[in-house]
């Protein structure tokens, strides 16, 4: 089942966290880390959100434009908010997981919560209302159009007078 999307234009950008400034360092040192105990994930930090709130993104230009694609497992579109501000393209949300396992001598219930943003400069000349956004089994999908090229315009100049 596929769903549609609805993308926002906005007159303001969002809010940015302050832990955006050190989002570059924040990436190096979990790359660092997943490096040295791929399979330790104790080891990741959750200061930007726990690992499971994080999601991937893959972009790729195609012959309609870009496409974006982003894997969302377990969300539905009332959970997603994609938005279009001063030519940033904002994919962003809240993911809630929450697992449980009972047998007969134990109950295990684990829970975890984070919000995820994602952001994109957009090619000079996309037009909002022309982006498409779908839903289809957890994965994201965002089609931008290639804009319109600009054409040279020959202005002609007058004598003042």
């Amino acid at each position: 089942m596929t769903a549609n999307v609805p993308v926002k234009a906005a007159r303001q950008a969002p809010a940015q966290p302050v832990l955006n400034v050190f989002a570059p360092l924040h990436r190096e040192i979990d790359r660092l880390f997943e490096d040295f105990a791929p399979n330790f994930p104790g080891f990741r930090s959750g200061l930007l959100g726990a690992p499971e709130a994080r999601c991937r993104m893959d972009l790729a230009e195609t012959k309609a434009g870009l496409e974006m694609t982003i894997e969302l497992p377990g969300l539905e579109e009332k959970d997603i908010d994609v938005s279009v501000s001063d030519g940033l393209l904002t994919v962003s949300g809240e993911k809630k997981i929450e697992s449980e396992k009972a047998d007969k001598n134990y109950r295990f219930v684990e829970r975890s919560y984070g919000a995820f943003s994602r952001s994109l400069q957009l090619p000079a000349g996309v037009k909002a209302e022309q982006i498409k956004a779908s839903l289809d089994k957890g994965v994201l999908r965002v089609v931008i159009p290639t804009p319109a090229k600009a054409e040279p315009k020959k202005i002609t100049v007058k004598a003042a007078g």
